[in-house]
C-alpha cells in the first residue's frame, strides 16, 4: 500500500480544514490517513502534574473526535491517530520518512494573529523528507484546477509528477507557470547585452516551457494543460493565481546554510501569501 497521509493537529478548531482536505486526499489515494498531535510539556512542569495529564487527555480527545470526523466522511479510509511526546517540528520532520504525504494547517497557536503561516507549518515545509500541504481554505473563486511552477531550464521531475498526478486524481486542468525576466545588466563591460527584443525573448521562454511539459503531457493525456510563460515574478503570479485555484505546486530549492533555510524565497512567499492549500515538494 502506497505511504500514509499524516496530518498535524494542534489546535482543533484550527485542524477542521487541514484535517478534512487530508482525509479528501487520503481517499483520493487510496492509502490511510493518520492523525498525530505532538505534545510536550513545558520542562518547568512536572511531567506527571495533575495539569500535565489534563493537558494530554484534551489533545487525546481532540484527536478522537477529528478521527472520528474524517472517518465519517470518508468511510473507505482507514483513519488511525496518536499523540506523540514530542516537540512538534521534531516530530512532524521525522514522521515525515514515513509518510507519502504531510499536512499541515496554515495558523499556528501562539498567539500571533497576524501571522498568515504558523511558524511551525514553515519549519516543516523546510526541512520534511516528503511533500508538504499547507492548507488554507479555498475561497468562493476558485473554480480553476491545479497552479505548477515550472523552473524552464531545470525542472524537477518530482515536482512535475506531483503536479499532474494532483490533477489527475481531482478530475483538474493543470496550470503550469514559467516566470521569467530580462537578466540584469551589471554596468559596462558585461557580456550581456543592454537591450533585448522582447518578442524573441518571450519565445525561447515559451519554446522551454513546452520542451519540459511534452513528455509529461504525453504521460498524463487524461490532464488538460495550460502553458502560462509569463514576464513576471514567479511568487506574485503563483500568489495571483491562487484566488482562482484549488492547488498551488512549487518546488523547494532552498540551501540549508541560507538565510530561510531549505524553502527558499519564492516557496516562503508563496506559502506565507496564497489563498488557497499550497504544496511544497523537496527537490530529489
Amino acid at each position: 500500500m502506497a505511504l500514509p497521509v499524516i496530518v498535524g493537529v494542534d489546535d482543533p478548531l484550527s485542524a477542521l480544514e487541514a484535517v478534512d482536505w487530508a482525509a479528501d486526499e487520503a481517499w483520493s489515494r487510496g492509502t490511510r490517513l493518520h492523525l498525530v498531535h505532538a505534545w510536550l510539556w513545558e520542562p518547568d512542569q512536572a511531567p506527571e502534574s495533575l495539569d500535565a495529564q489534563a493537558a494530554r487527555r484534551s489533545g487525546e480527545e481532540s484527536l478522537r473526535v477529528l478521527a472520528e470526523r474524517a472517518a465519517a466522511r470518508h468511510r473507505e479510509v482507514e483513519v488511525t491517530s496518536g499523540v506523540v511526546d514530542s516537540n512538534p517540528r521534531e516530530a512532524l520532520v521525522a514522521l515525515s520518512a514515513a509518510a507519502g504525504l504531510l499536512v499541515v494547517g496554515s495558523r499556528g497557536s501562539g498567539g500571533f494573529q497576524g501571522l498568515l503561516v504558523g511558524s511551525t507549518s514553515l519549519h516543516v515545509t523546510a526541512r520534511a523528507s516528503c511533500p508538504v500541504v499547507v492548507v488554507r481554505a479555498v475561497g468562493a473563486d476558485a473554480t480553476d484546477g491545479v497552479a505548477v511552477g515550472v523552473e524552464g531550464r531545470e525542472p524537477s521531475d518530482g515536482l512535475l509528477e506531483f503536479a499532474f498526478d494532483s490533477a489527475r486524481r481531482r478530475g483538474l486542468p493543470l496550470r503550469a507557470v514559467h516566470a521569467w525576466s530580462f537578466p540584469l545588466v551589471l554596468g559596462p563591460g558585461h557580456a550581456l547585452p543592454p537591450v533585448y527584443e522582447s518578442g524573441h525573448v518571450a519565445a525561447e521562454e515559451q519554446r522551454l516551457l513546452a520542451e519540459v511539459m511534452a513528455g509529461w503531457q504525453e504521460k498524463y493525456p487524461e490532464v488538460p494543460v495550460e502553458e502560462d510563460a509569463v514576464r513576471a515574478g514567479p511568487a506574485k503570479r503563483l500568489v495571483a493565481l491562487s484566488r482562482t485555484h484549488q492547488l498551488v505546486v512549487v518546488g523547494r530549492h532552498g540551501k540549508p546554510e541560507g538565510p530561510l533555510g531549505r524553502l527558499g524565497s519564492v516557496s516562503q512567499a508563496v506559502v506565507h501569501h496564497a489563498h488557497c492549500p499550497v504544496a511544497v515538494v523537496p527537490s530529489a
